[in-house]
């Protein structure tokens, strides 16, 4: 399995820098989506599926842009170039036999400089162990076969590395106490998972922390999401999950939503010294009987 971190980065995240920049260049001409889709002899759905990065751009296509939107400076010409070229790229995460339901997710990892993440339901996927994420998917429906669960195992051992990367992101976990509950593979895996969680929270660029039980109802008791954010000109992503399948949202009333839901949950939080502390009085009542 290749390096999860490339030198030229993710290129999912290649695609959102592009088409953030697209978009911010043709606000600047007063141009409509549908404007640009004449000009172009394109669809409008095209331009914008360019400009939220669903779609990459080709060369051809920001080379025509450039035109359009009068781009005459030849470093800006290029730094586009270079990212439809990137965007292009097929990153490790498309390799797997069973395609991954959160390729997307899993592309915009890859780069982000900061993570916050909230699981109401199980430990985070940065942080699972093997024996963890096996007994996570043995259950799926429709069914996994082998195969296909010993993939997402691989899947995430690699997404793991950039924990341990030269450039690793601030990683902020914040959990539901219900998660360290839920026996998932048996008192031996969840003694092994949650020693693991432990051994995690060591880490300079990584904070941890668990919403008691005895805090009743909070923003997020139904909800698993994360916070993405990066350097460059990608915008913030909220990534939501659930049966209805991932939901990526960048819009600015959305992110301070989830802002503030995370802020409120780290007040509710135990700290993070009273976090390890809980954990590893769960974990020590774990036993085989």
């Amino acid at each position: 399995m290749p390096e999860a971190r490339k030198s030229t980065g993710s290129p999912t995240v290649r695609r959102r820098e592009l088409g953030a920049l697209l978009r911010a260049l043709r606000n600047m001409r007063g141009l409509t989506v549908d404007q640009v889709a004449a000009e172009l002899l394109c669809s409008p759905s095209k331009v914008s599926r360019m400009e939220t990065g669903q779609r990459g751009a080709t060369q051809r296509d920001v080379r025509d842009l450039c035109d359009l939107y009068e781009v005459t400076d030849a470093a800006q010409r290029d730094h586009l170039m270079t990212l439809a070229r990137e965007g292009k790229q097929q990153g490790w995460w498309q390799s797997f036999s069973v395609p991954l339901p959160h390729m997307i997710y899993v592309g915009l990892e890859q780069e982000a400089t900061s993570l916050s993440v909230f699981h109401s339901s199980v430990i985070p996927g940065l942080v699972q162990t093997a024996d963890y994420t096996r007994a996570l998917h043995q259950n799926a429906v429709p069914r996994f076969e082998d195969s296909a669960v010993e993939e997402r195992v691989e899947e995430r051992s690699t997404r793991q590395q950039i924990l341990t990367g030269d450039n690793p992101p601030q990683l902020e976990i914040v959990i539901d106490e219900a998660v360290l509950h839920r026996p998932m593979g048996g008192p031996i895996v969840m003694r092994e998972q949650l020693s693991r969680l432990i051994k995690e929270t060591e880490r300079p660029n990584l904070t941890f922390q668990v919403v008691p039980y005895s805090i009743g109802a909070h923003p997020a008791l139904e909800s698993n999401f994360t916070i993405l954010e990066f350097a460059g000109q990608a915008p913030t992503v909220i990534f939501a999950e659930g049966l209805v399948g991932p939901i990526y949202l960048e819009r600015q009333q959305d992110v301070e939503r989830y802002l503030l839901v995370l802020e409120t949950l780290r007040r509710m939080a135990l700290s993070p010294q009273d976090s390890v502390r809980l954990v590893a009085k769960v974990r020590d009542a774990y036993t085989d009987e």
